[in-house]
């Protein structure tokens, strides 16, 4: 019997990355908004009725595939976080954020569900938090790390923080014993104008403004790293940057 289970189980799988791929390869033609439960069906050979045991709305089988698309986005910034463990602080930084836009580059569609328009009629359940998380704790494992190993003074407190943000800063930051909760809206700021800067890049917003669009993400994260907190030294000519982190307190670059 076990042997019939696994056989079925295999099968009930295959079929569902099968689904998955032809809701991909639409997504790729239409985007988001057209996608259609029976159109992916029809494409599968499949009866709309027997593709509803596996996805029984579109918005389900959305939500697999954003699931899907952030857990490969987290993959690709964790794979480099641990590659990069024995660089400095700064380039494990620039090597995580580089992770991060070649996947989106190499996969824009499933990019743009993630981070683009929003789909109409679409609210993305709970169960999506944890897997769009993966990204911006791998970069604050960065910050956590370089403190680990003394190279980064974590100072200031928590005063003037409104109590709700102080709650959700201690829940959103595993470790608030390395990194107060003062330093979390520094640090999402960061985060999102690193998206904004993928995206621009993704969607093609650069297009006739930036020839070298490569260059310019290097140097602009190298710049992120600073407002994150990091204190960063540029070697004349060579482009190597060594780094210590103060996180929460501003630097003089900071305004």
């Amino acid at each position: 019997m076990s042997v019939i289970r696994n056989a079925a189980a295999r099968a009930h799988a295959e079929v569902a990355m099968a689904i998955k791929e032809e809701a991909r390869r639409q997504l790729a033609e239409g985007g988001a908004a057209k996608l259609s439960l029976r159109a992916v069906a029809r494409e599968l050979g499949m009866v709309s009725s027997a593709l509803y045991r596996f996805y029984p709305s579109r918005d389900e089988l959305l939500t697999a595939l954003i699931i899907d698309g952030y857990n490969a986005i987290g993959q690709a910034a964790e794979q480099e976080l641990a590659a990069s463990r024995e660089t400095d602080p700064v380039a494990r930084w620039v090597a995580v954020c580089g992770a991060v836009r070649g996947w989106a580059l190499a996969h824009p569609h499933e990019y743009a569900l993630l981070y683009g328009s929003p789909v109409p009629g679409y609210a993305a359940p709970p169960d999506t938090v944890g897997p769009a998380s993966r990204v911006a704790l791998a970069l604050f494992r960065v910050v956590e790390d370089a403190h680990r190993a003394g190279l980064v003074a974590v100072s200031g407190c928590d005063a003037g923080l409104p109590a709700p943000v102080a709650d959700e800063a201690t829940q959103f930051l595993w470790s608030s014993d390395l990194v107060p909760a003062s330093a979390l809206p520094r640090l999402l700021g960061v985060w999102a104008q690193l998206f904004g800067l993928i995206s621009f890049d993704a969607f093609g917003r650069f297009e006739r403004l930036v020839d070298s669009s490569d260059a310019l993400f290097d140097h602009a994260v190298v710049e992120l790293a600073r407002q994150a907190g990091f204190r960063v030294d540029r070697a004349s000519g060579e482009g190597r940057c060594q780094a210590k982190a103060e996180v929460g307190r501003p630097t003089a670059t900071d305004g």
